[in-house]
């Protein structure tokens, strides 16, 4: 009996063996709540805006994304590898982008596209983040708020929709 005992113990601490080299652990810890911290500043932006693509989704999507890229890394993937992981990310948060967009009476009524773009933009600062960029991470936010935010009351921006079809 303390033979199966000593094999789970010895089991346990090898599957949580990155816990007990606090340079992984904090690398990871750090690289992860700072994606989903600036992923939640860009969705408390929508939120206030009133966009249904608020503070947690963006908040989750940079948090996955992050792990996404993160974990390889851990796991000394090469960049080839890795790149194709980056790819399938990519792609597959332009399908929870679209997910935003709403396509009015005709194709002049589109609303929802820069809530996409917002997710996209997110994605990539949350792979920033787990690949260990973290200013490339907090640059693009600040960037990003300064669009959401700035722009607006500097540029005049028409928010009627265009009836020129070429505009969309």
């Amino acid at each position: 009996m303390n033979d199966a005992w000593e094999i789970i113990r010895a089991t346990l601490c090898e599957e949580f063996a990155d816990f007990l080299d606090p340079a992984q652990t904090t690398r990871l810890v750090l690289r992860l709540t700072l994606a989903a911290f600036l992923g939640g500043l860009l969705g408390l932006e929508r939120e206030q805006a009133g966009k249904a693509a608020g503070i947690r989704t963006h908040m989750l999507v940079a948090l996955g994304s992050a792990l996404f890229v993160l974990i390889p890394s851990l796991m000394g993937v090469g960049s080839t590898d890795l790149s194709r992981v980056i790819q399938g990310l990519v792609t597959g948060i332009g399908f929870l982008g679209a997910g935003t967009i709403i396509k009015g009476h005709d194709m002049n009524h589109v609303k929802g596209l820069t809530t996409a773009a917002g997710i996209w933009l997110t994605a990539a600062i949350g792979m920033a983040a787990g690949s260990g960029r973290e200013m490339a991470a907090i640059f693009c936010t600040l960037l990003a708020l300064s669009i959401f935010f700035l722009l607006p009351r500097v540029l005049p921006l028409d928010d009627q929709p265009s009836t020129k079809s070429e505009d969309i």
